[in-house]
């Protein structure tokens, strides 16, 4: 497979420091040569030029820092179709969850008919109008949907940037009121902690690739390491107990490389800073080498067998 790796280094969408040293700490863990070392075919483009939140101006106290980040997302945008464009799968290295606003825009103009496998503890579900505290990255999934400030659902020239009723959350356990309302009469499908608990994870994910994975453009995967839980990633900014194991996020993501479904990926909120020993980090990356094939032999990537009919599962009804 032909990887493209995109850093982006935002802090802005949320309010503790350290958060755009993410991609640099995933680098650290020897994210592109290991894999190399699965017979990928890897170029590190780089990370987009982002102002963080030290000279950054706050603006709107219900969307803070919204002109800055709807600026360093419509350069990740662009990296992203390019990367898209040349045959690459593109795998961004964020930054806080807003980051994602971009990589959507970025894949939405290569396609639409995509699915989005959105693991984390909350749902981003929030708008400027719902949100209790101005964050963005708590806006990301939204804005990818079509819900929210103009300038996020439009930003690349398109909107909604995926199919909302091919969005899969997994992993949620904290939700703001007003947003729990808004993501229950959605058409995307809910997977909180109680449904991984009670179904398993392997039938949840399984379940999510069938609703997710029926479109043209496959399914994006949106990872944020808080949908572990805290005792396995320290390092992020909203740690929330109760979430996934290390093993439970391992056979997630075995599952989702056997699927042959994942056209796209990203890796956020990994904060260097709150970490111990780029701890969080390093699983960030044992998670992506999973994604690509990894195998618990160490063995390299072998074909995927992929194709729906290899799921036995059934949507949720």
């Amino acid at each position: 497979m032909k990887i493209g790796i995109l850093g982006a280094p935002m802090d802005l969408g949320q309010t503790r420091r350290g958060v755009d040293m993410g991609p640099t700490a995933m680098r650290i863990a020897r994210l592109g040569p290991r894999l190399e070392d699965l017979r990928h075919d890897v170029v590190d483009y780089g990370n987009i030029p982002a102002t963080d939140m030290s000279a950054a101006k706050a603006g709107d106290e219900k969307a803070r820092y919204l002109d800055e980040i709807v600026a360093h997302c419509r350069l990740l945008a662009r990296m992203v179709s390019s990367s898209a464009r040349d045959g690459f799968f593109p795998l961004v290295l964020g930054g806080d969850q807003s980051v994602s606003i971009g990589t959507a825009g970025g894949l939405a103009a290569r396609g639409r008919d995509r699915g989005v496998v959105w693991m984390d503890a909350h749902a981003d579900f929030n708008t400027p109008k719902t949100t209790p505290s101005g964050n963005v990255h708590g806006m990301a999934l939204a804005a990818i949907l079509g819900y929210g400030d103009r300038r996020l659902t439009g930003l690349g020239g398109t909107g909604p940037k995926a199919l909302e009723e091919k969005t899969v959350l997994i992993g949620g356990r904290s939700f703001d009121a007003q947003e729990a309302v808004a993501l229950a009469h959605s058409k995307a499908t809910v997977y909180t902690m109680r449904e991984v608990d009670e179904l398993g994870i392997n039938r949840v994910v399984r379940e999510a690739v069938k609703i997710a994975g029926g479109g043209e453009d496959g399914v994006h995967l949106s990872f944020d390491v808080d949908c572990l839980d805290p005792s396995e990633a320290p390092g992020t900014g909203t740690p929330v107990r109760g979430g996934l194991t290390y093993r439970e996020a391992q056979l997630a993501m075995e599952l989702l490389y056997d699927s042959a479904k994942v056209t796209s990926a990203e890796f956020v909120e990994v904060n260097p800073i709150l970490d111990s020993a780029n701890r969080t980090a390093e699983l960030a990356v044992e998670l992506a080498l999973s994604l690509f094939g990894k195998k618990i032999t160490g063995q390299d990537a072998p074909p995927r067998p992929g194709g729906p009919d290899s799921l036995h599962s059934r949507k949720r009804s």
